[in-house]
Formats: structure tokens, C-alpha cells, sequence
């Protein structure tokens, strides 16, 4: 039931406008990185509502057929305003189409993607620098999340007339700044949304939050309502962070979880003061231990429907598979692969006619374009040896241990036979999509 729910979305992000999505709401529950994932741990959170749109990141409107719905959430420090209202696929991505995602992506990427965006759609409020340069400061929060982290989504049926009627309370309301860490934060924003739709469906978590909302105690309370709620449809599905070299996401906890699990906090307290370590187990494992939101989580994809991730058996053939090309491409590719970090990081960022990334490779005197989106990475015989070094480097870490439970068989396996077809030199290649690893 919950598949076919977000299925119609993903077919309205493909421009199937035909296809008329049930209205629904959308907690995303995003991974902490960079200070917060390294002191706090708990994260950040948004809502996704698949029938509400925006003229203005903050004027809401009734979506128009084949519009894809915006994100919302609370920030801290742009440009004085208190929520913002993001399309899907810019907020994950900073591009405007599902076909312009990167394959793979590194810092000076996202910075140029971002700010490309930012240039054509939030210059107003957020301003070049004085000197013309770009302004550093939260903004870049707004779009390319998943470039910073992997997000878990919990969807849940709503009403079009809701919809309509939360369009005009948000409207309504003075959009300025309210931000306040431990009472009017991004999971308070997020949980008075979901509560107009459904009052007290999500609560704080008076002991493993110390009664601080955060955002995985108010995952779990919508993931729990909508157990309680089998006639309401919904589905549970993860986000992966865009493979590449930006530091990966750490795992989302709430307050005493975090603090329970920091070894460099606790380890001198049980030393010094056991009773403190007793109190904060005792929490933890009272209010805030047991729930995983990625457990049995489909995955997502901007491009396709919904899929189950990678198991055991198909990753270690993947790898057994990958390898066995990494060897061959190896043997006859004039790239060094160990010199390839370092000729993507001198690399120039740019986009192409129809607004797909790619990178322009200074080799000498000519420049190399190397595509970064599936439907540009063949740009011509020149560019192949270099993209087939992307392309190991992607599959790399998609079949990492950790990674495999994000990453749908599909999707490695379409990899795979672009990484073959680009080997055998083939130009102009179909992509194509046939069975996959274990699924026969």
C-alpha cells in the first residue's frame, strides 16, 4: 500500500502528470554531520508535503498538475525568516531535474551546485558577497541535503482539503525568525505539522529526550501512529547521501542517546562519577534505545519507483563482478587510478546546455569534459577512461558494508553495465535496464 503511495510521486517527478498522487506528509528525518554530528548527533528534520507548493520559498499555494511539492522546516539565521519552503528536488540535490543528479560528488561540487542554484532562485535574500563572491553562512542548508547526509522518510496519507487549510495558517502567520534550540527547533516545526493533520500523533520524549523534541523521537512517534493507523496509507523509505568524497553522515540519536554513546563523555564520568553513567543508561534504555529508521526501509531514487536494497548475497556478487572489470580496466586504461583523487580535485565544476553537472579535466593544453549525470557522462572517446574512474569509484562505495542497505540492487547493477558498456567503448550507449543480481 505504501509503495504505490510513493510511487505516484516519483512518477510526478518524472513528469507523468497523468498520475494523480494521494496528498500526503512526509517527515524526513536526516542524518547529523559536519559540528552537529560531531558534539550533538540528533540531526535535522523536515516535512515534505507532495500537494503543497510554493510561488516563493515562503508563499504556499495548492500544487498545479505535474508540480512536485515542496519541503518545509525551521532555520536558524537566514536571512531573518523562520521556515522555508523548498522544491523536492533541489532540496535534496540543488538541481531542478531528476536527470541533472550527480552520479557522485565531491565538496567543490556541491559548493558550485549550490550556488548555481542559489543565483537563480534565492539571490534575493541571499545576496553576493560585497566583493561578488559567494556568502557563506546556513543557506546552504536550503538545498543539497543529500549531499550532507542520508535521509529516512515517513510517509503518511493526509486530505487535500488539510492541505488547503494548513496553506493558509502558515500564510497567515508572521514568517520571522523563532528559532530556539531546546523549545522552538526544526523537530517542533515539524511536529506542530504533522499535528494539525493528526493532533497529538507526535510527542516529545519526556526521558530519552530530557523532554527536548528531537527529530528521532518524532520519527518514531509517526512511524508508531502509523501502525496504530493501518487504514491510513504510508510508506518508509531511505534517502542515500550522493556517493563521493563529502564526509559521510553519522547515525541519527536523540539527546541521552547521544550522550550515552559519546565515549569521551562517559568514560571519565564512570570513572568519576558512576551514579551519572547509572542515570544516563537507565534513560537511554528506558526512552530511547529500540528504534531504527532504517530497518526494512525501501529505497528511493528520483528516477524510479521504490525498491527493496541490496542483500548479502547480491552485493558479494556485485563486488566479485566489479572486481573482476576494476582488473581489466586497470590493465588497459591509461589513467592511473591512485592519481585520480587528486586530477578530480583540481577539477572545474560546470554545467552543461541542459543544466547537467560536469567536470572540465585540466589535461594539458585541451580540456576534458567528463559528464556527471547518467545522461551525460558519455560525452566522447576522450572522456571515457576518466569516466569509468568515476564510475569505480561510485560502485566502490555503493557496495561497502555499510552502504548496502541504502542502495537498491537496480541501481548497482544499472552502474555495472554503464561501467561494461563504457569499457567496450561504446558511444552514444542506451542505458539499459534488465535484471538484476539475484532477482532472476
Amino acid at each position: 500500500m505504501g509503495r504505490r503511495l510513493f510511487s505516484a510521486v516519483v512518477f510526478l517527478l518524472l513528469g507523468w502528470s497523468s498520475v494523480q498522487a494521494h496528498a500526503s506528509a512526509t517527515l524526513l528525518l536526516e542524518e547529523p554531520y559536519s559540528v552537529d554530528g560531531t558534539f550533538a548527533g540528533t540531526g535535522h528534520v523536515a516535512v515534505y508535503l507532495n500537494r503543497v507548493c510554493a510561488d516563493t520559498p515562503f508563499q504556499l499555494r495548492r500544487c498545479e498538475p505535474g508540480e512536485q511539492g515542496v519541503v518545509i522546516s525551521r532555520y536558524h539565521g537566514i536571512a531573518g525568516y523562520d521556515w522555508f519552503a523548498i522544491p523536492l528536488v533541489p532540496y535534496l540535490y540543488a538541481v531542478d531535474l531528476p536527470e541533472q543528479v550527480p552520479l557522485y560528488a565531491d565538496p567543490k561540487l556541491t559548493s558550485f551546485l549550490r550556488d548555481q542554484y542559489r543565483r537563480k532562485h534565492f539571490e534575493k535574500f541571499v545576496p553576493d558577497t560585497a566583493e561578488g563572491g559567494v556568502p557563506e553562512g546556513p543557506w546552504v542548508q536550503l538545498v543539497g541535503s543529500s549531499y550532507d547526509r542520508t535521509s529516512y522518510a515517513f510517509e503518511i496519507e493526509t486530505s487535500e482539503k488539510k492541505d488547503d487549510d494548513l496553506i493558509r495558517n502558515l500564510n497567515a502567520r508572521q514568517n520571522v525568525g523563532m528559532y530556539k534550540l531546546l523549545s522552538k527547533n526544526c523537530a517542533d516545526f515539524v511536529k506542530g505539522i504533522i499535528n494539525f493533520y493528526y493532533p497529538g500523533a507526535l510527542h516529545r520524549g519526556i526521558i530519552g529526550d530530557f523532554g527536548v523534541t528531537t527529530p528521532k523521537q518524532i520519527a518514531k512517534c509517526l512511524m508508531r501512529f502509523s501502525k496504530h493507523h493501518p487504514e491510513l496509507e504510508s510508506a518508509h523509505f531511505v534517502i542515500p547521501q550522493v556517493p563521493g568524497t563529502m564526509r559521510r553522515s553519522r547515525p541519527v540519536r536523540g539527546v541521552v542517546e547521544s550522550a550515552f554513546k559519546a565515549k569521551k563523555y562517559m568514560a571519565p564520568l564512570l570513572v568519576w562519577h558512576p551514579a551519572v553513567v547509572a542515570c544516563f543508561a537507565a534513560a537511554y534504555f528506558t526512552g530511547s534505545s529500540g528504534f531504527d529508521p532504517g530497518k526494512h526501509a525501501l529505497v528511493f531514487d528520483a528516477r524510479r519507483d521504490l525498491e527493496a536494497p541490496l542483500n548479502g548475497q547480491q552485493r558479494r556478487e556485485y563486488q566479485d563482478r566489479l572486481e573482476r572489470l576494476a582488473r581489466s580496466i586497470s590493465e588497459d586504461s591509461g589513467v592511473d587510478e591512485t592519481k585520480w583523487p587528486r586530477l578530480e580535485a583540481s577539477a572545474e565544476p560546470q554545467l552543461d546546455a541542459a543544466g547537467r553537472p560536469l567536470l572540465l579535466l585540466h589535461m594539458g593544453e585541451n580540456p576534458v569534459e567528463l559528464g556527471l549525470s547518467r545522461d551525460n557522462i558519455v560525452r566522447g572517446r576522450e572522456s571515457q577512461e576518466f569516466a569509468q574512474r568515476l564510475l569505480l569509484a561510485r560502485l566502490r562505495e555503493e557496495l561497502l558494508r555499510r552502504s548496502s542497505a541504502r542502495v537498491a540492487a537496480s541501481d548497482v547493477h544499472a552502474d555495472l553495465e554503464l561501467l561494461e558498456d563504457l569499457h567496450r567503448g561504446r558511444d552514444n550507449m542506451p542505458l539499459r535496464v534488465g535484471s538484476v543480481v539475484g532477482t532472476e
